[in-house]
């Protein structure tokens, strides 16, 4: 049996600005974007040769509002994954992406939390 997940739900506040944020700031492609309908749309964007993409929906009620920036509580809800740790921290530091912690070696690799810029935590990780 081979299965991977090829998508998850990733609550923004407005499309254009996430897609803008994903593409110019963390290096992510847009990988699908369709209009599903009146204010609905299937926007996928993919990190640099991933095989799994973010699907970027739009909050429209309540509950979903709540989750924007809010995913995962205050845990690491995403865990970027690199080939070169110092290369992406720099310049996402360039880009203005604001790290909780100063990178770290742990046995698994070289790690630093970050918030993206919806208030949800990411681990940005070269593994060992």
């Amino acid at each position: 049996m081979n299965q991977h997940l090829s998508a998850i739900t990733f609550f923004v506040d407005d499309y254009d600005t996430a897609i803008h944020y994903f593409t110019s700031v963390l290096n992510f492609t847009l990988t699908e974007d369709k209009s599903t309908g009146e204010n609905s749309r299937f926007v996928l964007v993919t990190p640099p040769q991933s095989a799994g993409s973010l699907l970027l929906a739009q909050a429209k009620n309540d509950n979903e509002k709540a989750l924007v920036g809010n995913q995962a509580a205050d845990k690491v809800f995403l865990i970027l994954n690199t080939d070169d740790f110092w290369r992406d921290f720099e310049e996402m530091k360039a880009k203005g992406v604001t790290f909780l912690e100063t990178p770290r070696k742990e046995a698994y690799g070289t790690v630093a939390i970050f918030k993206d810029k919806f208030g949800n935590k990411w681990d940005l990780i070269q593994t060992a």
